[in-house]
């Protein structure tokens, strides 16, 4: 018996070419496969936070810009992986949201947000588009991290 995949979003780090993409790629995580590109229909806030420099989705709808990322698909064996990396539902939450493909199809997928977040981060730059960047980059170590540090970014 077949199982349904689930479409998910993904925004940041785990697209491809960035930090955590193998999350997606190991088998013994369990099954993803790439769908297409897209972009939120809805407008989010996007943010580089921490000394970790992660990006973080802030649930804050019609703020920001429209989100551009990658849809995937994933079988439940995966998507409970993806929640274990996103630490949900301890510090984000998942929805869905509609997501535009590039072939201009509109999908519903889940969508990873910060579920709690300090009003200061309102004020970093919002990007439209996560890429790792040298003179940014996405901290591995963050295994260590806590929820203060969102609280503590400056």
């Amino acid at each position: 018996m077949s199982q349904a995949l689930k479409r998910v979003f993904v925004y940041g780090t785990l697209k491809r070419g960035e930090p955590n993409h193998f999350w997606l790629t190991k088998k013994e995580n369990g099954v993803s496969q790439f769908l297409t590109k897209g972009k939120t229909v809805t407008k989010f806030p996007l943010v580089i936070g921490t000394r970790y420099n992660i990006p973080f989705l802030l649930n804050k709808p019609e703020m920001g810009y429209h989100i551009e990322g990658e849809i995937y698909e994933v079988d439940d064996a995966m998507f409970g992986k993806l929640d274990e990396l996103e630490e949900y539902p301890k510090y984000y939450d998942r929805e869905p949201q509609a997501i535009l493909t590039e072939q201009n199809e509109t999908l519903e997928c889940w969508l990873y947000l910060i579920r709690r977040f300090p009003e200061s981060m309102l004020s970093k730059p919002f990007l439209s588009s996560y890429h790792n960047k040298p003179e940014q980059a996405y901290s591995e170590n963050y295994a260590d991290s806590r929820l203060d540090d969102l609280f503590q970014d400056d």
